[in-house]
């Protein structure tokens, strides 16, 4: 069964959170499964918009419903200080009695938010630094302490509120392969969003996290999708979830209108 969300950039428009509360109350009386918002500092090239904080956009949606899956798809784990992320996922996900679904990702330097702060924003450097994070960031979950490049992170790690979720939190990874390291990566946790790519792509990304896992039980691909298509090629292709993705620069009435005609079967 694919479960559909509503994809959303909170720039413009939608980076007023009242906006963004409004959608996801009506995404779950519309019987939509979830909202996930991008994660940017800069706005993408090409326009210039207000950008609000995701976190703190989440948090509102979070207190405003009780069902809908809700998450940043994705956050760039380089540019992030990990002991702050953990605070902010495991708040988030004790508000929204575990509903969180946190992706990750590299990021990358198209909008210039590595660059404009000083930051080297090299491909394999990033990896690494990704990799790092993530199990520094799980041990923070679970109530380690833990040291990160020879330094003490979080010595009174109790100070974290205690997750919602009976396991972890769910962690998806973002990618634009279609093999090596970052699906190896995503197949090590619980879903890979493929940031490119077609029913055929899904296909051979499906087959390889088949193959290094055993199987893909518990394990979600999610796509993007035009907004209101039901994605029946994609569930086909091993697809779990169908991103109903909107742009910067939509209004809240453009996603409101897509909500409300229902969630595609």
């Amino acid at each position: 069964m694919v479960r559909h969300a509503i994809f959303l950039p909170p720039f413009g428009e939608l980076a007023d959170p009242q906006a963004i509360v409004d959608i996801a109350i009506a995404a779950e009386e519309s019987g939509w499964d979830g909202l996930f918002l991008w994660d940017h500092v800069l706005s993408p090239i090409g326009g210039q918009w207000e950008i609000a904080d995701p976190w703190v956009a989440l948090a509102a949606a979070a207190s405003s419903t009780s069902r809908i899956r809700l998450g940043p798809m994705v956050t760039p784990l380089p540019r992030r200080r990990i002991v702050k992320l953990a605070r902010e996922t495991l708040t988030l996900d004790r508000l929204s009695r575990g509903r969180l679904t946190v992706g990750l990702g590299t990021g990358d330097d198209r909008g210039r938010e590595y660059s404009a702060f000083g930051e080297d924003a090299d491909a394999r450097r990033l990896g690494g630094l990704l990799d790092e994070g993530v199990g520094v960031l799980t041990s923070l979950w679970v109530g380690e302490t833990v040291t990160h490049r020879g330094q003490l992170v979080a010595e009174n790690v109790r100070a974290l509120p205690d997750s919602a979720q009976q396991v972890r939190i769910p962690l998806w990874f973002g990618t634009a392969r279609h093999s090596g390291k970052p699906i190896e990566r995503a197949a090590r946790h619980d879903g890979i969003f493929p940031l490119t790519g077609d029913a055929s792509t899904v296909a051979q990304i499906a087959d390889t996290i088949d193959q290094l896992r055993g199987s893909r039980e518990g394990f979600d691909i999610a796509v993007k999708t035009r907004p209101g298509t039901d994605a029946a090629e994609f569930a086909g292709a091993g697809a779990t979830w169908a991103m109903h993705a909107f742009w910067p620069g939509d209004g809240t009435d453009q996603v409101l209108r897509v909500i409300t005609a229902g969630r595609p079967s």
